[in-house]
């Protein structure tokens, strides 16, 4: 709550009583993959008849390019709804403003996604808060479990386990297959797979992503797990050249066991595929234990915004970190960032969506101010290792390609520094 509020929001501003701060209006910009909450959210919150945020929806593979356009120009906005990766990257450059005192000054701090202020942080500074979230999940299909004989109600705890289950589904055959991944896309397989090596012990980069990690046993192993099923057939051949359009789809067809997926297949499945019967688990480690990639979105502010915009920006993430606003994301496809609200926030909704908080409150996000040019390009050192070495003839090729994308992603982080 602000004195505005208290003293009655909008007669007060219009009445413009000295000492007090005046309404405000700032721009705001989105990604295309917010579009279904983040209108809800402004429209709630400029209902209250205060501050006003002006909402621009940018298609989210043009977002960072044009923010990136906007801030050398002088024309970018005064808030953005940031993929949570990016944050080191626009930090590093000066872009944006320095959140540290506010963000600590919040007494739920505590409880905001850890991932997402760890990428949002840069030289011990926050610039990014967390704002929304998604988080990788294994799903699998109870209707093609309980046809190969399996407990449709049971979750794969481990790799041998998810192994088993892909088996017994393969072998009902008529084109139906135990796994699926897609097997050319980089942003995929950060967020589905990186989970299985960090459920396992391994990492990916250290000292803040001065260092690639890639050539670790723990990667070996998951690459060599993942090989495994497309050698002997439990993968359909498609999966090599699939750079995410099926990363959905594959599974929503109803002929695949089990695959890494998103939160937003939750809703996405019981809209568009009701009579689908779907279970939701964590991604495992090789022994146990499990991991997920903490997605979603940090808000971030230019760092050339007016000052007096800074109460307006406040108002609307306090809004947003309310039972109210974690409400309205909730109920709209994004998962709540605040774990002290979060059984609140998704009260009432599918219970698949509680795995996917718990799975994200324990989340991970790489850290790196060149996260974009390591993994998500489509030439990029992580993709090319990973179809080369998943669809490799020989455990020798798999040792060159992680070799080589060692070689590569250290090379393009000290040319960075």
């Amino acid at each position: 709550m602000n004195i505005r509020t208290f003293l009655g929001g909008v007669a007060i501003a219009a009445i413009a009583l000295p000492g007090l701060a005046q309404a405000e209006t700032f721009s705001l910009w989105v990604r295309s993959d917010g579009s279904e909450f983040m209108p809800k959210l402004v429209d709630a919150f400029n209902a209250k008849g205060e501050d006003k945020a002006e909402l621009q929806i940018v298609p989210v593979n043009e977002l960072v390019q044009k923010y990136a356009i906007a801030a050398a120009g002088g024309s970018e906005p005064d808030a953005l709804s940031l993929d949570l990766i990016y944050t080191p990257s626009f930090a590093q450059a000066g872009q944006l403003k320095d959140m540290t005192e506010f963000a600590k000054s919040l007494p739920y701090y505590d409880h905001l996604s850890k991932a997402h202020l760890t990428v949002g942080t840069y030289d011990g500074k926050i610039y990014g808060m967390p704002f929304s979230a998604d988080a990788s999940v294994l799903v699998w299909n109870k209707n093609l479990f309980e046809e190969a004989g399996l407990d449709p109600d049971k979750a794969p705890t481990n790799w041998a386990e998810v192994r088993e289950d892909a088996e017994a589904v393969s072998a009902l055959g008529d084109e139906t297959y135990g796994f699926y991944f897609s097997g050319n896309c980089g942003g995929c397989n950060i967020f589905t797979f990186m989970p299985l090596v960090w459920a396992s012990g391994g990492v990916l980069f250290e000292d803040e992503g001065a260092k690639a990690t890639v050539t670790t046993p723990q990667m070996k192993d998951a690459i060599e797990f993942y090989r495994g099923m497309v050698e002997d057939g439990l993968v359909p051949a498609g999966s090599q050249t699939d750079s995410g359009s099926n990363f959905f789809a594959a599974f929503a067809g109803g002929n695949i066991g089990l695959t890494p997926s998103g939160s937003f297949a939750i809703g996405a499945l019981n809209n568009q595929y009701p009579d689908l019967e779907y279970g939701v688990t964590y991604l495992p480690g090789k022994d146990g234990d499990w991991s997920s990639f903490a997605g979603g979105d940090n808000i971030v502010v230019s760092a050339k915004t007016a000052e007096e915009k800074m109460p307006a920006i406040q108002a609307f993430i306090e809004f947003a970190y309310s039972p109210e606003g974690q409400k309205i994301l909730a109920q709209n496809g994004s998962l709540p960032v605040r774990d002290d609200v979060a059984e609140q926030a998704l009260e009432g909704l599918d219970a698949r969506y509680m795995i996917a908080a718990e799975a994200m409150a324990k989340g991970k996000t790489p850290y790196s101010p060149v996260f974009n040019d390591l993994i998500n390009s489509l030439n990029g050192p992580w993709i090319t290792m990973l179809n080369r070495a998943f669809f490799a003839d020989s455990e020798d090729e798999v040792d060159d390609a992680m070799a080589e994308a060692q070689d590569e992603m250290q090379s393009i982080i000290d040319s960075s520094r």
